[in-house]
Order: structure tokens, then C-alpha cells, then sequence
């Protein structure tokens, strides 16, 4: 067991990553999606006129789920799951596992609190259409510390790479 941890373990520690940042931040994204989507789904059922404005509202906390996949592409790109075989070390896959954490968390909780945001942003507009331009600001604070999150898990990737 030892020896197979010491020949795989840097990929398995990698993709352990990988499947942090896809699974953690999608969960995020599928909850303030369907949070929003609900809240939409009511307001279209008195105004279907506002579906295009609605769905701005319910597209915002998917993005964290973007952001954790592009995060788990890098990765299997750099240990090469995707493109050439590369070796591993155990201390580089867990430095990408590492790597991985600020998406996978920050995508999780950021949208589940983008979605409620987007749930009060869709209100705002079902009662006053003319404010969302001042509503869509509000979801969109969030998404701020998301892709800083991405922004850190993709400078961290790379500079894994350039070891």
C-alpha cells in the first residue's frame, strides 16, 4: 500500500483537488440556482414579460460552478489526466489539492449567498422593474469573492506548474 501511495499518491491528492473544486462549487451554484429559479418561476407566474430579467437573476450563482470546473481543468491538465502523462509528486498533488480549496469552498458558500441575493433582487424587480440595474448590483457584491477565490486557486495552479 506504501509503495503504490508513493508512486500515485501526487495524482491521486491532484484529483482529489479537482473533484473539490467541481463538486463544492457546483453544489453552491445547483442551490442558488434552484433558489432562484423558484423565486423566478413565481414571479413569471404573474409576469411573464419579466422572464428575460428573472433569468439574469437565476444565471448569477452558476458561475461558481464554472469557476470550479476551469479549476479542476487546470489541474488534470497540469498532472496530466488531460494532454501529455506527467509525474506527480505527493507533495505537488497536494499542493494542488491545496490549490483547490479557495474555489471549492468560496464557490459553495458565495453562491448559495448569491442565490438568496438573487432571490431578493427578483423580488425587487417583480414590485419595481425600473430598479434592476440597482438589483443586479446586489448578487453581483458577491460574485466578487468568488473570483477572487479563482483568481488565488488559479495563480496557486500555476505556480505549482513552474516548480
Amino acid at each position: 500500500m506504501s509503495e503504490f501511495f508513493a508512486n500515485n499518491g501526487g495524482l491521486f491528492f491532484a484529483l482529489l483537488g479537482a473533484a473539490f473544486a467541481t463538486f463544492f462549487a457546483g453544489i453552491g451554484s445547483a442551490i442558488g440556482v434552484g433558489k432562484a429559479g423558484i423565486a423566478a418561476a413565481g414571479v413569471l407566474s404573474e409576469d411573464p414579460s419579466k422572464f428575460g430579467k428573472v433569468l439574469i437573476f437565476q444565471l448569477l450563482p452558476a458561475t461558481q460552478g464554472i469557476y470550479g470546473l476551469l479549476v479542476a481543468f487546470l489541474i488534470m491538465s497540469n498532472v496530466g489526466i488531460i494532454g501529455e502523462p506527467v509525474e506527480i509528486t505527493v507533495l505537488q498533488g497536494l499542493l494542488y489539492f491545496a490549490a483547490a480549496l479557495p474555489i471549492a469552498f468560496s464557490g459553495l458558500f458565495s453562491a448559495i449567498h448569491q442565490g438568496n441575493c438573487s432571490v431578493a433582487a427578483i423580488g425587487t424587480v417583480a414590485k419595481k422593474e425600473d430598479q434592476m440595474g440597482k438589483a443586479l448590483i446586489l448578487p453581483a457584491m458577491v460574485e466578487t469573492y468568488a473570483i477572487l477565490a479563482l483568481l488565488i486557486s488559479i495563480l496557486a495552479i500555476f505556480g505549482i506548474a513552474a516548480m
